[in-house]
Order: structure tokens, then C-alpha cells, then sequence
């Protein structure tokens, strides 16, 4: 027996702290294995680490400076230029793998930055109530009845040439709300249960068990809002880029679809220009939307339960 093992022993509580750490263990490794036996969401998985590992590698896989205007311009698909070439004469290619490091830092940091500020503000309102409550509701309210696309499109009227990650943390900062909502009403369900109580009790703080007792108990929802916040982000840059509202001199997605459509590429059947960027968007989209049945059956087990009784009438 160890020695950290006698002092556990030793402790009053030790049976009880010993076994809830160890329900709380088991609970993920049960999550964890929920999640990867759909098939769904292990196909999402698969395709959102290649899109990771292409934005992490890609000074390694991309050939060419996706700048480099010294080749020959509007060459379909060759072995020397996997996706062709510009009108300018840049390697469609190369543009495409820097361009999906752009778009995966600033999905995914526009998802975190919006998650962090909807947990925030969703776990005080529903934990605090009162006049705390009625203020973020308002906030929430009044972003939510914004439209979204044009809040931004007014919001970089005013921010001249942004980047990519500039246009990431405006929608970040701009995208919280849906999550707040979610997060306050599970929160209301959460904050006069008995372990929260208990929490009060032992003389927690308040800040103590927003985030320890009660944050916690909705990792499957802060996860599901991190993917739809990328989804969003992702889908948003891309918009903005291709309406030009972004440095058309950046290496993303969207401007590799304002630049081919301001060169005409569907007019010229140039398909090699416009259909890799699109199809990179649509591909990070599906392996998002993949991964989210997973954790939907994770923070709903009735859709578990009625995919079984399915099962069991089919069979019979």
C-alpha cells in the first residue's frame, strides 16, 4: 500500500472524496467511450484532425508560396499544381492549405472566445437572478434580435482592411448570445439541487461554484455550443471574406472565392478556383455537424432510448 493511498485512509471523509473522484472518472471515460463508438462522429473526428493537421503542417505540405505570382496563370489541374493555377499565376494549392489554417484558428477561436463569454454570462444571470438576471437577459435579448450578418457587416464598415482574426474575435465577441441562453436555462435547473446546496453550505463562494460545482455538470452543452460557434465563425469569415470585407491580400477560404469571383472563374469554367475552397468549408462544416450527434445523444439520452425501441421493432 503507498503511501498517499494510508494518508486517504487516514483522512475522515477519504471514502467519500476517494469515491466521488472515482464516479467522476468513470463518468467520462463513459462519455468518452459513448463518443467514439458513433460512427458519425468518429468520421467527423477523423476529418476535423486532417483539417487540423493541414493548418499545423502547412509550411510542409503547401509546395509553393501561395503569394507566388511566377507561374503560368490559369492552368487546370496538373501534377506540378495539384488544383492549378490563378489568372495571376498563383498555386491554387498551395492557397488552399494556408488557407485552411486561417480558417481553422479563427472557427475555432471565434467558438472558444463566444462559448467562454455565453458561459460567463449565462452562469451568472441563471445562477445570481434577480436585477444580475434581467440585465444579461436584456443583453442576451438584444443580441439575439440583431441580425447577425449584418451586425457584422456594420461592424467592419468600421474596421478598415481586418484580418481574418480580426473578423474571429469580432464574431466571437458577437456570437455568444444563443449560448447564454442555453447555458442560463440549465443553469436555473441546476442551482437548487442538492449538491450545489451542499456546496452553499461548506461555505463555497459564489464565483466557487458557478465554475466548480455547476460548469462542470454542463460539459456536454459547452461542448455541443463550441462546435455550433465554430460552425458559425467558420461560415461567417467565410461570408464576410467573400464580400470583401476582409484584407483580400489574406490567405483564407472566403477570399479564395472573392477573388475567383471577381475573375469570373464560373464564367470561364475555371472549377478548379472555386470548388476546393467550398468544398474545404463544406468538409470542416459536415466533420462539426458529425461530431455534434454524438454529444446530442449525450445530453439527451431519450435519443438514445428511441433509437433502441427502433431497433427492437425492426427486429421484430
Amino acid at each position: 500500500m503507498s503511501l498517499n493511498t494510508e494518508i486517504i485512509q487516514k483522512m475522515p471523509d477519504a471514502p467519500q472524496i476517494y469515491t466521488k473522484s472515482k464516479r467522476k472518472l468513470i463518468d467520462r471515460i463513459g462519455v468518452l467511450k459513448h463518443f467514439l463508438k458513433n460512427g458519425k462522429a468518429l468520421i467527423g473526428l477523423f476529418l476535423f484532425a486532417l483539417f487540423i493537421l493541414i493548418a499545423i503542417f502547412a509550411n510542409w505540405i503547401a509546395p509553393y508560396d501561395p503569394k507566388n505570382m511566377n507561374f503560368t496563370p490559369s492552368l487546370s489541374p496538373t501534377a506540378a499544381h495539384l488544383f492549378g493555377t490563378t489568372n495571376t499565376g498563383q498555386d491554387i494549392f498551395s492557397q488552399f492549405i494556408y488557407g485552411a489554417r486561417t480558417t481553422i484558428i479563427v472557427g475555432f477561436g471565434a467558438g472558444i472566445i463566444a462559448t467562454f463569454f455565453g458561459l460567463l454570462f449565462g452562469i451568472t444571470a441563471g445562477y445570481r437572478g434577480g436585477k444580475m438576471d434581467s440585465f444579461l437577459s436584456f443583453l442576451m435579448n438584444l443580441f439575439l434580435v440583431l441580425p447577425g450578418l449584418a451586425l457584422l457587416i456594420v461592424i467592419e464598415a468600421y474596421v478598415k482592411n481586418s484580418t481574418p482574426y480580426t473578423n474571429g474575435i469580432i464574431i466571437g465577441l458577437t456570437g455568444w448570445a444563443w449560448g447564454a441562453r442555453v447555458f442560463r436555462a440549465q443553469t436555473m435547473s441546476l442551482a437548487h439541487r442538492d449538491f450545489v446546496v451542499a456546496a452553499k453550505m461548506s461555505g463555497k463562494s459564489d464565483l466557487n461554484i458557478m465554475f466548480t460545482e455547476i460548469a462542470p455538470n454542463m460539459m456536454s452543452l459547452i461542448a455541443a455550443n463550441v462546435i455550433y460557434a465554430t460552425l458559425g465563425a467558420v461560415l461567417a469569415e467565410a461570408g464576410l471574406a467573400f464580400l470583401g470585407f476582409e484584407d483580400i491580400n489574406a490567405n483564407s477560404w472566403g477570399t479564395m472565392l472573392y477573388w475567383a469571383s471577381q475573375n469570373g472563374a464560373m464564367l470561364t469554367g475555371a472549377w478548379w478556383w472555386f470548388i476546393p475552397p467550398g468544398l474545404g468549408i463544406g468538409l470542416v462544416g459536415l466533420s462539426l455537424v458529425l461530431m455534434n450527434f454524438a454529444i446530442d445523444s449525450i445530453t439527451n439520452p431519450r435519443l438514445g432510448s428511441q433509437k433502441r425501441r427502433k431497433r427492437h421493432v425492426k427486429q421484430k
